[in-house]
């Protein structure tokens, strides 16, 4: 049977620069729910008319994942 040391993965928001989200700045355990705050923040700011699934003014929003190594890894960049 084999042992992993492997921590589990961290997911985080990002702004246009790709630095962590000034507002946003929490660590989350699934990229569905970092996005999803993502989306209901955005939505809270700019009102329902603006949708953040792509059909009014892209999300500046991004997200990572943390690696094995302690680095951060582009999922999502902002905009996409």
């Amino acid at each position: 049977m084999a042992f992993s040391l492997q921590s589990p993965r961290l997911y985080r928001l990002v702004d246009q620069q790709g630095a962590p989200h000034p507002v946003l700045d929490g660590l989350y355990d699934s990229l569905e729910s970092a996005w999803g705050e993502a989306q209901s923040w955005w939505q809270s700011q700019l009102g329902p008319s603006l949708d953040p699934q792509g059909n009014g003014a892209a999300m500046a929003i991004g997200v990572e994942v943390s690696t094995t190594s302690g680095d951060w890894r582009t999922l999502r960049p902002p905009g996409a």
